[in-house]
């Protein structure tokens, strides 16, 4: 999933992707939030220096600042290399209704490639999905 580095001056656009994980809370979570969970579906490789997750794909790294998280609830990133405004969040909702776990992307792309990385997630949540075994 790397993402090259953008013009800083090309006009980001935001948008969300909803998927229904079957899952419990806490080991989604899990797979959002630490470099071991994360390294299971996301990159091949993460480390992390305190707030700085370090990406590692094939033999290409890629850094992101930890900016905020809320324990079972969103973990938020923002690219290092990226505009500062853009970043990227995982959220979980559960239905108080159903007990239904959704996961809300979050992120950010230039105009012209809105399509390719909404694919690019798709595949990579199913990935998570096929871990999870949800």
């Amino acid at each position: 999933m790397y993402i090259e580095k953008n013009n800083k001056n090309r006009c980001m656009k935001k948008y969300q992707l909803e998927f229904p994980i079957r899952s419990s809370v806490n080991i989604l979570f899990n797979c959002l939030s630490t470099p071991s969970g994360l390294s299971e579906w996301f990159a091949d490789d993460v480390n992390c220096n305190r707030n700085i997750f370090t990406f590692i794909w094939d033999n290409a790294e890629q850094d992101a600042e930890l900016v905020n998280s809320s324990n079972n609830y969103f973990v938020k990133f923002r690219w290092l290399d990226q505009p500062k405004e853009t970043y990227f969040e995982f959220r979980i909702e559960v239905d108080g209704i159903t007990n239904d776990v959704i996961l809300t992307v979050t992120d950010f792309a230039e105009e012209d490639e809105v399509e390719e990385s909404k694919d690019l997630w798709v595949s990579q949540i199913h990935t998570l999905m096929k871990n999870l075994g949800s």
